[in-house]
């Protein structure tokens, strides 16, 4: 499985190689035709997938036949890409064709949606019928409605993937649920959540939207976020599966140099692979609920494809597969997202539409989650595109009018900002022109890195430092500086740009790194381990006094213990 992963990682980055290369210099491409009529789209949002998460990539060991029909006979993206690897940024990146940057939300916690305008109200103004259903996850923890959709259906925060999932015991006893909302009014959850969230959509498509008018979907999964659950049905798919880690899991000094300190820092932490999630788990065991939980995801897609062909919809509707950011299961000693690696920002990209989107094809063109809103407007008919737009309209790339030697790219401009909630991750800029990526750090007393993404896709060789590279490391130094400005001119993070490695040499057999303060070296397993995310309040510190936790989690593998059998 190693030798597979690898194989995997390195074919993809290939693939990135192809169309990246000749970057900024390469002549303009083509226009994008225009869709002759305007076409149904379905939008399927999956939360923290990893980008060879998909069964035509694992073949054997992974089981996804619905996403790999979609393959099969649609076009697989092997260089999809977010250019914020975070829930909220990413889904606000999707949502407005906007960077971070400019949209504002920077976090997963309460940044603004003031003064935004969603992309699906620029289709309601072509004449679609639109219908939110899912995860929304932004604007200070509210699931209320928002413009731009005739149907919608959402839950505060994460969601939860049963009906009495997180709640109390006395609440459950008392015969409480989790609850959606929907078109404003309060329903409570009664199934698994993404079975019950497909059922919400099949009955719009079935019975509720206006079959006179074109639609979108935007179908949104809780799945497979944290901490990933699998209905009953699943729940043993893959017990004697054996997963294998990438090889810079390791602690090994060769796997760690050249890395950044807060790198290494990091293994022993919430997002690290010795303690994620502070449980002693280890990852290759909890891949198997993770897989498990996509496999009813895999179910949704086959009942959306049966609807279209049942209904002869499917040569007129374009369905797109992906998730909001990709997932680290061990790469570097890093799990979950956030980084500018390879495995965290980069996302399965699967699209159907037969006639119209080539069977069988790998397309090696770069989509990043800020080109779907100009695409989709072009797929709807609209000639002229907001001024709020920043990502590319890829219809011609998809539909392969436009060969990937032919589309053009502009760099690509990673940023992640700092969470009080999850400190560990420094804030960081990133750039990608041809095969060079050049990632800094903000905030933080530590090193840059450089990496030849074609000749080292798992990014093994930091090239800061190579006097071969010196120019473009100042090159590309500058054009992320540059390209970060917001549309203000103004950088939302002050900082100026860097011409040196700054002052950060010790001196030898001097002192060491500080260790971590003796609060936070805890044992594994406790039931307290979500209470140093939740927002202080004094009766968090009570709980915190009298030796209980605020809110009770336990680990994953506990919870599974309670899902019913068939």
């Amino acid at each position: 499985m190693a030798k597979l992963h690898t194989l995997i990682l390195g074919g993809a980055a290939c693939f990135a190689a192809m169309a990246f290369s000749g970057g900024a210099a390469r002549a303009k491409a083509p226009d994008a035709p225009e869709p002759s009529r305007p076409r149904n789209i379905i939008f399927v949002l999956v939360d923290d997938l990893r980008f060879d998460g998909m069964g035509f990539l694992q073949p054997g060991l992974l089981q996804t036949p619905n996403i790999d029909r979609m393959a099969r006979e649609g076009t697989y993206f092997p260089n999809g890409v977010t250019t914020s690897s975070l829930c909220s940024p990413s889904r606000a990146t999707i949502l407005t064709g906007m960077t971070a940057r400019n949209h504002g939300v920077v976090d997963n916690n309460n940044s603004s949606e003031d003064g935004l305008t969603f992309f699906p109200a620029y289709l309601q103004q072509a004449g679609y019928q639109t219908a939110f259903i899912g995860k929304w996850h932004m604007g200070n923890d509210t699931d209320a409605p928002r413009p731009g959709f005739n149907k919608w259906l959402s839950f505060k925060g994460q969601g939860h993937y049963y009906p009495t999932g997180d709640l109390p015991a006395a609440a459950v006893a008392a015969g409480k649920a989790n609850m959606f909302n929907v078109d404003g009014k309060e329903v409570a959850q009664t199934g698994y959540i993404t079975d019950e969230l497909t059922d919400y959509a099949m009955n719009w498509l079935e019975k509720e939207r206006d079959p006179k008018k074109p639609f979108f979907l935007y179908l949104s999964h809780k799945a497979v976020h944290s901490d990933p659950l699998p209905p009953p049905r699943y729940a043993h798919q893959y017990d004697k599966a054996k997963f294998t880690l990438p090889a810079s899991a390791e602690n090994t000094a060769e796997n760690y140099k050249g890395k950044p300190r807060w790198v290494y820092d990091q293994r022993n932490t919430w997002h690290g692979i010795d303690f994620f999630y502070n449980s002693d788990m280890k990852m290759t065991e909890y891949l198997k609920y993770y897989y498990a939980t996509l496999s009813a995801v895999d179910d949704s897609l086959g009942r959306i494809m049966a609807y279209l062909k049942k209904n002869h919809l499917e040569k007129d509707t374009l369905v797109v597969f992906t998730s909001d950011n990709g997932f680290q299961i061990g790469d570097h000693g890093l799990i979950d997202k956030r980084t500018a690696y390879e495995a965290s920002v980069r996302v399965p990209l699967v699209m159907w539409e037969p006639g119209t989107v080539p069977a069988g094809t790998v397309n090696t063109g770069r989509v990043r989650g800020l080109d779907f809103a100009p695409t989709f407007l072009s797929v709807a008919g609209v000639k002229t595109m907001p001024q709020q737009f920043e990502g590319q309209n890829a219809w011609g790339l998809i539909t392969g009018a436009q060969k990937p030697a032919q589309w053009n790219p502009s760099d690509f401009i990673y940023e992640y900002y700092w969470e009080w909630s999850f400190p560990e991750t420094p804030t960081t800029f990133a750039i990608t022109r041809g095969n060079l990526k050049y990632i800094q750090y903000h905030g933080i007393y530590d090193r840059e890195e450089l990496y030849d993404i074609g000749a080292d896709p798992t990014e093994m060789t930091n090239l800061i430092d190579d006097p071969a590279h010196l120019s473009d490391k100042i090159t590309l130094r500058a054009a992320l500086y540059t390209q970060m400005a917001n549309r203000q001119g103004k950088h939302m993070i002050p900082y100026t740009g860097r011409q040196s490695i700054g002052s950060v040499r010790r001196m030898k057999g001097g002192t060491g790194a500080a260790p971590f303060p003796d609060e936070w070296l805890v044992e594994p397993n406790r039931a307290d381990r979500m209470d140093d995310i939740i927002p202080d309040s004094p009766a968090k510190q009570a709980a915190k006094a009298a030796g209980r936790p605020f809110m009770n989690a336990p680990t994953v593998d506990e919870q599974f213990k309670q899902i019913p059998e068939k």
